[in-house]
């Protein structure tokens, strides 16, 4: 009996909406930041409005529902699926926390703060706020903000307090990878969701501390779906 090769006859495989939501990120991202550093009145006037955002529900921001586009959440492609109601609410709103918030932390900057992760460069909270830290030691104040925002109850709660993160990270010009961020507060509104995000940054802290290129330039985004 002829067979089909698993190959032809396999479904593509589902893409996690967590990861829809940090490539959808990457792709508002990519464009106003360019535009940004290259002071392009466009680009400047979005992340003004943007940054108004910041800390606050996506709903409470009317002005931003025509800049951030949402319409890849609600359009099936090869690999998607529809999302029900609960995953496009949770998957708006943690694009909207991000997005306000690098623009928060691009303000004022002259080089790229959303820089995606790669293994030599880890691009996490964790390993950002290791960098705000001496490299022989702990910096306990600065450790106990991000055990703070690990804590929060609730996702503006969580926005509110990584506000303060970035504005350390923004005052050093340490960037920081928001694609990679918007996937994990997709997966914080849910159950266990707050327990798996501390995790991941626990051990994007860590991973700072390996040696790497002393280089600090952009460079092709990492793979690895696991990335801290």
């Amino acid at each position: 009996m002829k067979t089909t090769p698993a190959s032809a006859s396999a479904p593509p495989a589902a893409v996690p909406v967590h990861q829809r939501v940090a490539e959808l990120a990457a792709a508002h991202i990519g464009p106003w930041q360019e535009g940004y550093l290259n002071d392009r009145s466009q680009a400047v006037a979005a992340l003004a409005r943007l940054r108004r955002g910041a800390g606050r529900e996506a709903g409470e921001t009317p002005d931003l529902w025509n800049l951030i586009d949402t319409d890849a959440l609600h359009t099936p492609t090869a690999g998607a699926r529809m999302l029900g109601e609960q995953e496009l609410v949770r998957a708006e709103n943690a694009l909207h926390a991000a997005l306000t918030l690098w623009a928060f932390h691009q303000q004022s900057r002259g080089t790229p703060m959303h820089r995606r992760h790669t293994r030599e460069r880890p691009g996490g909270l964790g390993a950002a706020v290791r960098r705000l830290m001496p490299a022989d030691g702990i910096d306990e104040p600065v450790r106990k903000r991000l055990v703070r925002a690990g804590t929060a109850p609730d996702l503006v709660s969580l926005t509110q307090r990584l506000r303060d993160i970035i504005a350390l990270l923004r005052r050093e010009d340490i960037p920081l990878d928001y694609a990679l961020l918007a996937g994990q507060l997709y997966r914080w509104q849910w159950p266990d969701g707050p327990a798996a995000v501390r995790r991941r940054w626990g051990r994007s802290f860590h991973e700072q501390r390996r040696p790497r290129p002393a280089s600090d330039e952009n460079t092709t985004p990492d793979t690895d779906k696991d990335a801290s």
